[in-house]
């Protein structure tokens, strides 16, 4: 479990294929600030841009990590098969502010970057969201983008998707690796946890198979 705040900027170093073939995933090499590795250990959760990933192998003279992604979630991810920046989040502990809101590290669909652009001191970010997602989205509601806990200003609903508008300060662009996207960019969504249970409460006929 994470809260979508971000707790360091890391880089993806290397990325080596563990098999041949399209059915087999990938092993990321992740370079971290200095001393983000102090507290962690083999098997801990951290989430990579929003995905919630592993840790295989510490070596923490060089101040780097090791996951290994499968297929099937390189399929429903985006952001993790090439070197650069990316976001990183220790998973949460019992004790911890719960200062964004709660994430669960799973992505449930991949957005598309319409707009970035700086207005006044902050800069406005529009996304295209799958259009299955648009149900779970509202204004003032809050949205994870790459791993990052985003409150949503404005939505506007199209008939093959969903635009969502978000305002980030300052902080945010600098301190998360957001600041690197462009119209154009892929990013990693999960819709707020709560909108999915209140909507599966309060469908007609909970015995109908859910359709996402």
């Amino acid at each position: 479990m994470f809260t979508g705040i971000i707790t360091g900027v890391g880089r993806i170093a290397a990325v080596h294929d563990l098999g041949s073939s399209l059915q087999f995933g990938k092993r990321l090499t992740i370079e971290t600030p200095a001393g983000y590795l102090d507290d962690v250990a083999l098997g801990d959760s951290i989430a990579l841009n929003g995905a919630c990933m592993t840790v295989t192998t510490l070596v923490p003279a060089k101040q780097q990590f090791s996951i290994d992604i499968s297929a099937e979630s390189l399929d429903k991810t985006t952001g993790l098969t090439e070197p650069g920046p990316i976001n990183l989040e220790k998973a949460l502990r019992a004790n911890d502010r719960l200062g964004g809101h709660i994430v669960a590290g799973h992505v449930d669909g991949i957005g598309t970057v319409t707009h970035f652009a700086q207005v006044g001191e902050s800069w406005e970010l529009r996304i295209n969201a799958p259009r299955e997602l648009a149900k779970y989205l509202a204004y003032k509601g809050s949205i994870t983008v790459n791993g990052v806990s985003l409150t949503v200003n404005r939505v506007i609903d199209m008939d093959a998707a969903c635009e969502v508008s978000i305002n980030l300060i300052p902080h945010t662009v600098e301190n998360t690796a957001l600041g690197h996207l462009r119209t154009g960019s892929r990013v990693n969504l999960e819709i707020d946890l709560i909108a999915r249970y209140v909507e599966r409460m309060l469908r007609a006929d909970p015995q109908q198979p859910d359709k996402n």
